[in-house]
């Protein structure tokens, strides 16, 4: 049986706070293999606020699942690319990537955020699971990759969609870094499809690592021009930031489902606000004023509307394959 084929179980065992060394173990488990990769199980947090996760008192811990698969051929430790999904949870769309990313010569972990927490989307109500604990995940998963002799660990990279773009994009910013990792080890690459950008994370520290952003130019869902500003600001900072706009795109464009309206769902694309990492206070503008504190909170709740379209995009499906795979050779053969 190759390796790929393997199934393993493994759990991290932290002992005294998300803070802390973390030894991850990988041990043979029972044939659980379904052709896709091998199941994984690890441990992670779920942070209720924000400001207790970068301070380290998070001490809510939960098993959550993965999907761990590598190239059919293996002369050496490969790179890896964390997968995280979106409000739906791990639907096809993830498997197709991992696939492809294998293709590519890389390890894929998709992670399952929502099954071990007992959700099964969250597109209605996005409050059933916050934000960061997509983060805490991608950098648990981190450290289980990182330990595996068969990955290289200085080439890890995380991607994801929607509400897991979200953790692949803010996870660049260095305080959520530091909240779980000790010593330099950091993602080499972060790659976010249609990322949530109104309310966004800042601080005056990143892990250095370069961004792809990629984009729908008529995503009602999580809109571009957001992410754009955004961008900017990363670029004034001195990141390395990549912007792939689809202009006739909605959201969801990787994927082949055709165009439809999701009534139910709750977007954020009528809020602008920010949490700063460094200080932990939290903003929201409303008519060109600065609200910050109850008064910003409940700003948070007012600004969310109703009803999106999602759907595939047959540019966006063709061409971020292409941007991704470009991306990412670049990155990785640069030994970033």
């Amino acid at each position: 049986m190759s390796t790929c084929r393997r199934v393993f179980i493994a759990i991290a065992m932290c002992m005294v706070s998300i803070g802390s060394a973390c030894a991850a173990s990988i041990m043979p488990g029972s044939p659980l293999d379904d052709g896709h990769g091998s199941t994984i199980v690890f441990e992670t947090v779920t942070p209720e606020r924000v400001k207790d996760f970068v301070e380290r008192t998070v001490d809510k811990k939960v098993s959550i699942t993965g999907r761990l698969a590598f190239p059919e051929a293996m002369n050496s430790a490969v790179p890896a690319v964390v997968i995280l999904h979106g409000s739906s949870g791990v639907n096809p769309g993830e498997m197709v990537w991992a696939q492809r990313l294998n293709s590519m010569g890389f390890a894929s972990f998709v992670v399952d955020s929502f099954t071990g927490r007992g959700v099964t989307n969250t597109e209605a109500d996005q409050t059933q699971l916050s934000m960061t604990a997509g983060v805490a995940d991608a950098y648990f998963a981190l450290r289980l990759l990182a330990a595996d002799p068969r990955i290289d660990k200085r080439k890890i990279g995380v991607m994801g969609f929607s509400r897991g773009g979200i953790a692949a994009l803010y996870s660049a910013q260095e305080p959520f870094r530091r909240a779980l990792i000790e010593d330099d080890l950091h993602f080499a690459a972060h790659i976010a499809f249609y990322p949530g950008c109104g309310i966004h994370y800042t601080s005056a520290h990143l892990d250095g690592a370069p961004i792809l952003m990629l984009l729908g130019g008529k995503d009602n869902y999580t809109p571009a021009a957001p992410c754009v500003t955004y961008a900017n600001d990363l670029r004034k900072q001195g990141a390395q930031v990549t912007l792939k706009t689809y202009p006739d795109a909605y959201h969801g464009f990787d994927r082949p489902t055709r165009l439809h309206v999701v009534k139910s769902a709750t977007s954020a694309r009528e809020c602008h606000g920010a949490y700063d990492l460094d200080t932990n206070k939290f903003t929201m503008r409303k008519d060109e004023k600065t609200l910050s504190g109850t008064e910003a909170t409940a700003e948070s709740k007012r600004c969310l509307s109703y009803g999106v379209m999602l759907g595939g995009d047959a540019l966006g499906r063709e061409q971020s394959p292409l941007d991704v795979g470009e991306f990412l050779k670049s990155v990785f053969d640069s030994g970033q």
